[in-house]
């Protein structure tokens, strides 16, 4: 019986290409053609090449920000990765208190990003806050609004407390999937809870690891609503990322043609820096392997 080959189906492929084209190619075609025209009006445009990419380039004030996002997405993953693990190797593997915390550990990741703001703006005031009030009554001068250092604490805090349960989750997920086998020979060879954490889980973790680390530098890189909404990027321009810094320049000033540029370098930038993670950190696990094998032989 021949069978009658009937190539259909391609039509869905077809409509998928569609959808990406107008969600994503268009506005991304419209951007680059905004960036290389000076716009005065709806019909009066001006081309003008790389002049506003040059001028992007070196702005102070976007170089500033670019410092203050790589030190905030630096300390991001310094205190939310280690943490997200002592959580998880904290927490009960099953039973009733393991899912009670669970739900605890959910109720942050549920909260929307304008409200987690609201929430640390009243917790962290002086007067009525609870932390500020509390960081106040031990003798500590605390004034997010108007101290820079303290606003960098409160930002940091807020977004400790809201992602860091996402790593945790994560963490103990890859710590379910270990088999209880493994447990076992190291219990029989009496083998410490370092060594356990340091032969058995840990290497068990790292693929987890590796997508906690990508996501948690993709989004503080990209961090925008929270501390908008705490600190509005003061005291001064000292919580002023780079998403807050497009947002001004798009619909405050508006400057739509230095704006389209510094969207393309932007995106550009985070896709690459997320590409050199994704890479080296396998990389680096390959190498860290071969190391023991010569040793191992030696």
């Amino acid at each position: 019986m021949q069978k009658v080959q009937n190539n259909k189906a391609w039509w869905l492929v077809l409509s998928v290409f569609l959808l990406v084209a107008f969600s994503a190619l268009i506005p991304l075609m419209t951007v680059v053609t905004y960036s290389v025209q000076d716009i005065f009006g709806p019909c009066q445009a001006f081309f003008v090449g790389t002049e506003w990419f040059k001028e992007v380039l070196t702005d102070e004030r976007l170089q500033d920000s670019l410092i203050r996002q790589f030190i905030f997405s630096g300390a991001v993953l310094l205190i939310q990765i280690p943490l997200g693990i002592g959580v998880a190797l904290m927490m009960p593997k099953s039973g009733i208190k393991g899912s009670l915390c669970l739900i605890l550990l959910a109720i942050p990741l549920l909260i929307p990003w304008n409200v987690v703001g609201t929430i640390w703006q009243i917790f962290a005031r002086g007067d009525i806050g609870l932390f500020g009030w509390g960081i106040n009554q031990l003798g500590i001068d605390y004034n997010y609004t108007g101290d820079t250092f303290d606003a960098w604490l409160t930002v940091l805090l807020m977004d400790v407390w809201h992602w860091t349960p996402l790593v945790a989750l994560l963490c103990y997920s890859g710590l379910r999937a270990i088999p209880e086998a493994f447990y076992q020979a190291a219990e029989i060879d009496r083998a410490s809870k370092w060594a356990v954490f340091r032969y058995i889980q840990l290497p068990r973790l790292k693929s987890v690891l590796i997508i906690a680390v990508l996501l948690r530098f993709m989004d503080s890189f990209m961090i925008y609503t929270e501390p908008f909404v705490l600190t509005g990027g003061g005291p001064g321009s000292s919580t002023t990322f780079l998403s807050q810094t497009l947002t001004t320049m798009a619909i405050g000033q508006p400057d739509l043609g230095r704006a389209a540029a510094f969207t393309l370098i932007y995106s550009l930038l985070v896709l690459l820096l997320s590409w050199l993670f994704l890479t080296a950190l396998p990389h680096a696990d390959k190498a860290k392997i071969g190391e023991c094998d010569d040793t191992d032989h030696l």
